[in-house]
């Protein structure tokens, strides 16, 4: 075994995939030569488990994932390992549900693991989570009368005139019990989380088991549901597209998700063959 293998934590969307959400073979190249050499390689995303299987499939990847930015934390292909799943309390859901419907938001998405709960029947929101209606379980109608399960996360698509009032709102009510983020363009989503959970607590769950300092870690992002874990990372990276915030807090900044920041990176910085 090396001694001297890294972590190598990958952020899916604006990091490891193009803006046509595709791994540019420089980067799959770049990743795989990595993991011939010794290092291991993890997916920390916001996105489910359903959303972000097919590229660690692509990756060929062997190791845990970190999914809902550290709400669940588990792995594809041993369910012995020790998975963490960390939803919000069904009452907390409830009152935010309550809050979207009084500003009449346009939309309310629940997802309790891979199962997903839209409040209103959306063909463009349906279409972003990549799926049909009935691929995996999609029940469509009123949350307050649907969701009867703790969520791993709610995502509210508020008109644009409420998102500060909404943000507001979840800070002055809800803030010892949830996180909040906002998504960035196109969509101006609000993902909401169980407080204590970001990147870097999963981050941290699969160091342990690979005992891996936390200075032999590389984590790659653009976002700030990255913050947490740029900044727990030995070596925290943000890409060139990256929330000008994200870059302050990082330790190096590499190119654009468009122009194979991540392998670019890791050739130089790993001195891959």
């Amino acid at each position: 075994m090396q001694t001297n293998r890294h972590l190598i934590a990958l952020d899916l969307d604006g990091t490891l995939l193009t803006d046509k959400k595709e791994i540019s073979p420089k980067t799959k190249q770049a990743v795989l030569r990595a993991m011939d050499e010794g290092h291991i390689v993890v997916i920390a995303t916001g996105r489910p488990h359903r959303a972000s299987i097919g590229y660690y499939k692509t990756l060929g990847l062997t190791t845990p994932m970190v999914n809902f930015n550290g709400a669940l934390i588990h792995h594809p292909n041993d369910k012995k390992w020790d998975a963490l799943h960390s939803p919000m309390s069904i009452r907390t859901a409830h009152k935010i549900i309550g809050t979207c419907y009084e500003l009449n938001v346009r939309n309310i998405l629940a997802e309790v693991m891979d199962d997903v709960y839209l409040d209103q029947y959306d063909q463009a929101i349906i279409d972003i989570f990549h799926m049909s209606q009935n691929d995996p379980p999609f029940t469509i109608g009123s949350l307050r009368n649907k969701l009867t399960e703790d969520p791993t996360s709610i995502l509210i698509h508020p008109k644009d005139e409420h998102i500060s009032t909404l943000r507001k709102n979840l800070d002055d009510f809800h803030a010892d019990l949830i996180e909040h983020r906002n998504w960035g363009a196109p969509w101006n989503i609000i993902e909401i989380v169980r407080k204590g959970m970001n990147k870097a607590v999963g981050l941290q769950k699969i160091a342990h088991y690979f005992h891996i300092p936390a200075d032999r870690i590389i984590a790659f992002g653009d976002e700030d549901n990255d913050l947490e874990m740029i900044d727990y990372a030995g070596v925290g990276v943000a890409m060139g597209n990256a929330i000008d915030e994200l870059k302050s807090i990082s330790k190096y900044v590499t190119d654009s998700n468009e122009e194979n920041g991540i392998a670019n990176f890791l050739q130089t910085y790993l001195k891959l063959g």
